[in-house]
C-alpha cells in the first residue's frame, strides 16, 4: 500500500521537473555531455573502420598471393605490404596536406604538412575558405582520426595496380613508381572529390557523387595498371605456360577479409556512427552478395562449373561497384549495381584475354570497369531519402546526375593515364622497369628478397 501511495508523489515530482526548467549551468552541462558522447561514439567507429580498412592491404596481398607462381608469392605479398610503410609515412609529410588542406581546384596546399595544425579539434579548421558553411570534414570526429583513416585509402589504392604487373617487375622500380603516383595521381584525386573546394566533389564543385572512392580508388588504380601492363608488356611465359593459381584458399581468405574490411571502406565514409553508416554497411554486403551470385551463374550457364576464384571475384567486383554508390542508393538500388557490375566485369575479363593484356590478375577488368559501372549507375540510383546530404539521380527524377558522373569518370582517367605515363618514362630513364628473363623463369622472390615462401 506505502508503494501505491508513494507512486502518485513520483509522478508529480517528474510534472514538476518538466514545469520548471532547469538552470542554465545544468543545461549547458547536460548539452556538453550529449555532444561530448556523440563525439566518442563517431571517433570509435571511425578508429574501428580505420583498422577495418588497415586490414584490407594484408588481405589484398594474400587475394593477389594465391593467383601466382609459387615461386612469386612473396615478392606479391610485399607489393601489397610495402605500401603500409611507405604511404604510412609519406601521408603524414605531406600526403594528407596535398589531399585534404585548402588549396587549388586540383589540389591541396601544404599548410598541414607533417600534420602541423592537424590535431583533435573537431570542428572550425577549415573555417575562412569557400565554402564558407564547410568548417571541418567531420564536425563530430577529431581532425586526426579522419586523416589517419583516409590514410589507410591511400595506402591500399597503389597497392591495387601491382595485381597488373606481378611477376615480372624489379622492386625498386615498382617502389619509387608508387611513391610517385601517390603524389601525381592519387593526391590530386582525392583533393577534387572528397575536400573542400575540390573541383569535382559535393564541398564547392560540381557534385559528383563518390561516397568511398569509385574513381579516387578503382577506376585511378585501374586505369593505371592497364597503362603499367601495356608499357611494361608481358610476361615471358604469357599466355602458353602461365601458371595456374597457387593457393585457392588464399583467394577465398582474402576475398573474405577484404569483404570484412569494406564495411569500414564503405560504411566508414558517413565519418559518424549514424544511420548513414548503416545504410553504407548493408547496400555494401548486398551488392558483394548479389555480384557473387550472378558470376557464379554466369560461370555455369556459359563454362559448365562455378568456381571457387569465380566466387571471390565477382564478390570483389561487387564491392568495388557498390564503392562510389554505398551512402547514396537504397539495398534494391546495390542488388542492381552488384548484379549489373558483375556482368560487366566478368566479359571485361574476356575481352582483355582477346586483346592479348597482360593484366595479370584483372586489375583493370574488375577495379578499372567495376568503378565505372558503378560510378555511372550512382547518378542513376542516386537517391536523397537514403542521404539527404547527396543528390538525386536518373531513377528519382535528376538525369543531370549521370552527366556530371561521367565527366568524373572521364577527369579520373585522363589523370590516371597521363600521370602513369610520365612517372613510367621516369623511372624508365633512371632503372630498369622488368627484372631479366632468367630471373623471371626461376621466379622473383630469390631474387628481389633473398628468401622463399615454401622453403623449398
Amino acid at each position: 500500500m506505502k508503494q501505491i501511495a508513494f507512486f502518485p508523489l513520483l509522478v508529480i515530482l517528474f510534472l514538476l521537473i518538466l514545469a520548471y526548467p532547469l538552470e542554465p549551468a545544468l543545461a549547458g552541462e547536460l548539452e556538453d555531455a550529449i555532444a561530448n558522447a556523440q563525439i566518442s561514439a563517431d571517433t570509435t567507429w571511425m578508429l574501428v573502420s580505420t583498422g577495418l580498412v588497415m586490414l584490407m592491404t594484408p588481405a589484398l596481398a594474400f587475394f593477389y598471393g594465391g593467383f601466382v607462381a609459387k615461386r612469386n608469392i612473396l615478392n606479391t605479398l610485399m607489393m601489397s605490404f610495402l605500401l603500409m610503410g611507405v604511404v604510412g609515412v609519406i601521408w603524414v609529410l605531406f600526403g594528407y596536406s596535398l589531399a585534404f588542406a585548402p588549396g587549388s581546384p586540383f589540389i591541396g596546399g601544404l599548410e598541414w604538412s607533417f600534420l602541423n595544425n592537424v590535431g583533435l579539434e573537431t570542428t572550425d579548421y577549415l573555417v575562412g575558405t569557400e565554402p564558407a558553411e564547410v568548417v571541418s570534414y567531420a564536425p563530430t570526429v577529431p581532425h586526426e582520426a579522419f586523416m589517419i583513416y583516409q590514410g589507410m585509402f591511400a595506402v591500399i589504392t597503389p597497392a591495387l595496380i601491382s595485381g597488373a604487373i606481378v611477376e615480372r617487375v624489379g622492386f625498386k622500380a615498382y617502389t619509387w613508381f608508387v611513391i610517385l603516383w601517390l603524389i601525381v595521381v592519387y593526391c590530386p584525386m582525392a583533393h577534387m572529390v572528397w575536400a573542400k573546394g575540390g573541383l569535382l566533389g559535393l564541398y564547392g564543385g560540381i557534385g559528383a557523387l563518390d561516397f568511398a572512392g569509385g574513381a579516387v580508388v578503382h577506376i585511378t588504380s585501374g586505369a593505371s595498371a592497364l597503362v603499367l601492363a601495356i608499357l611494361i608488356g608481358k610476361r615471358t611465359t604469357y599466355p602458353e605456360r602461365t601458371s595456374p593459381p597457387n593457393n585457392v584458399p588464399f583467394i577465398l581468405l582474402g576475398a573474405g577479409l577484404l569483404w570484412f574490411g569494406w564495411f569500414g571502406f564503405n560504411g566508414g565514409s558517413a565519418l559518424a556512427s549514424g544511420p548513414l553508416a548503416v545504410a553504407a554497411v548493408v547496400t555494401t554486403n548486398t551488392s558483394a552478395a548479389a555480384a557473387m551470385v550472378t558470376w557464379l551463374l554466369l560461370e555455369q550457364f556459359l563454362r559448365g562449373k562455378p568456381t571457387a576464384v569465380g566466387a571471390a571475384t565477382g564478390a570483389v567486383a561487387g564491392l568495388v561497384g557498390i564503392t562510389p554508390a554505398a551512402g547514396f542508393v537504397t539495398p534494391i538500388g546495390a542488388i542492381l549495381i552488384g548484379s549489373i557490375t558483375a556482368v560487366c566485369c566478368f566479359f571485361a575479363i574476356s575481352l582483355k584475354v582477346k586483346l592479348g593484356i597482360d593484366d595479370a590478375l584483372d586489375t583493370f577488368p574488375v577495379h578499372g570497369i567495376g568503378g565505372t559501372v558503378g560510378a555511372i549507375l550512382t547518378g542513376v540510383f542516386a537517391t536523397t531519402e537514403v542521404n539527404a546530404a547527396g543528390k538525386d539521380g536518373l531513377i528519382t527524377g535528376n538525369p543531370q546526375q549521370v552527366l556530371i558522373q561521367i565527366a568524373s569518370v572521364i577527369v579520373a582517367y585522363v589523370i590516371a593515364i597521363v600521370g602513369t605515363f610520365i612517372i613510367f618514362q621516369i623511372i624508365k630513364a633512371i632503372m630498369p622497369w622488368r627484372v631479366t628473363d632468367e630471373d623471371e623463369f626461376q621466379g622473383i622472390d630469390i631474387k628481389e628478397h633473398g628468401e622463399e615462401a615454401y622453403g623449398e
